[in-house]
């Protein structure tokens, strides 16, 4: 087998890993003191003592909160086919009381083979979910509320989570609500009536520590040797790899995007772009590979429309970044046309232009956004007259007059001494 089409097997191996989050977070749940090690405790507690639970998995977006969620309903599932309900909602969807009930009804009768009457009012479904509850506690069976989006149920008269709750506080009932939100203090946010129900168990998602970014990325790129790959490229493959891993210029690529965004979704995404630019030929990861991820996922819209950006156009922004360097944030166009021939007498160039031309310039920054104006009022005004502001930053504006190949002596100057 030649060394692309093993390239390219490999190649989706690993993207079909990325896209598994059973095989991503199982190495970070060995640990007792892991998440996934704590959650799959409380649940399993719950269902073989008969016992009512609530938890929330508090942390950013992408921490993989429902990941590990899901992880372990499917363990679960696994080891007590028979005893366990899953019921899931989602406050994007089912943030209003009514839609709630009525969903968990029509999920609590899908799974137990009854038929669901769309006519039912909040109160029939209210009831139906109580009697469903206790006669799932009298089977010895546990339900389990999964609700995403958590701090969204907690807005309004919160009489889905009163009502769940208050539901839980009966001996006959067996459940364990689950809520999870990218809200830290979304305990906080429930009334009195609610909060005095909920058991107050927090489970907190951090970012992935350097020992676990290193055996993720292990776990994740290094190739089986006892897969349909030959042994040898396998071998030569991971011994690549660990080459890489170990290099400091990789340990900085890592450091830099973590600095920038540490949740492991974003890894992953991270990942998945340096693996599709993997070269067939080479049929191996390369450090480039990992450098023009870093470059594409820190790309800057912006800065790249500066780039684009007529002589005439950059001489507006500049002025404009002046103006706001000192501390002028009202301005509209005949004040930029002031600073501009101020920039000029002071770096006289053949780069001067009419006013005209300078107004169809700046109207073209505003049609591609690298300016706007300050509010919507004043439409009957001409543009001149209009207050506006700089959307770039000094930053970006920088960096982008650094690339620009045909920028002006004067342009950097003025960048930099603003």
């Amino acid at each position: 087998m030649g060394i692309e089409n093993l390239a390219e097997k490999a190649q989706i191996l690993m993207r079909s890993r990325l896209c598994s989050p059973n095989f991503i977070f199982k190495p970070l749940s060995d640990s007792s003191d892991s998440n996934y090690s704590k959650l799959k405790f409380i649940i399993s507690s719950s269902i073989i003592e008969a016992c009512n639970n609530s938890i929330l998995l508090l942390g950013p977006r992408g921490s993989g909160k429902v990941a590990v969620l899901e992880l372990v309903l499917s363990d679960l599932l696994e080891e007590y086919p028979d005893t366990i309900t899953v019921i899931r909602l989602n406050g994007l969807l089912h943030s209003e009381d009514n839609s709630a009930l009525k969903e968990i009804a029509r999920q609590l009768c899908m799974e137990h083979h009854l038929l669901f009457s769309k006519m039912a009012s909040f109160d029939d479904n209210s009831q139906f979910m109580i009697a469903m509850l206790r006669e799932c506690g009298l089977a010895h069976k546990t339900v389990i509320f999964a609700l995403d989006e958590f701090d969204l149920f907690a807005q309004g008269k919160q009489r889905l989570l009163y009502s769940l709750l208050d539901a839980m506080q009966t001996v006959t009932s067996q459940a364990v609500v689950v809520g999870v939100s990218c809200r830290l203090d979304a305990d906080q946010l429930l009334e009195k009536r609610v909060r005095s129900r909920f058991s107050h168990r927090k489970l907190l998602f951090l970012p992935p520590s350097k020992e676990d970014v290193q055996r993720l990325l292990e776990h994740i790129l290094s190739l089986p040797m006892d897969s349909s790959l030959a042994c040898d490229y396998a071998a030569e493959f991971n011994e690549k790899l660990q080459s890489i891993l170990a290099d400091k210029r990789f340990k900085e690529i890592i450091s830099n995007y973590l600095n920038s965004n540490s949740t492991t979704n974003h890894l992953l995404r991270f990942l998945f772009i340096a693996i599709s630019n993997m070269e067939l030929k080479s049929g191996f990861l390369s450090l480039e590979n990992f450098k023009a991820a870093l470059s594409s996922i820190q790309r800057q819209p912006k800065q790249e429309c500066i780039k684009d950006c007529s002589i005439l156009e950059l001489y507006i922004l500049v002025c404009m970044k002046r103006l706001e360097v000192r501390e002028q944030n009202s301005y509209n166009f005949s004040s930029v046309m002031q600073e501009y021939k101020s920039v000029h007498d002071s770096f006289p160039t053949s780069d001067y232009y009419a006013q005209n031309v300078c107004l169809r310039a700046f109207e073209h920054l505003l049609q591609r956004e690298l300016i706007c104006f300050t509010d919507n009022r004043g439409h009957s005004q001409s543009i001149e007259f209009r207050q506006v502001k700089l959307v770039v930053s000094y930053a970006e504006l920088q960096e982008g007059l650094k690339s620009y190949r045909s920028c002006p002596v004067s342009h950097s100057h003025n960048s930099i001494c603003f």
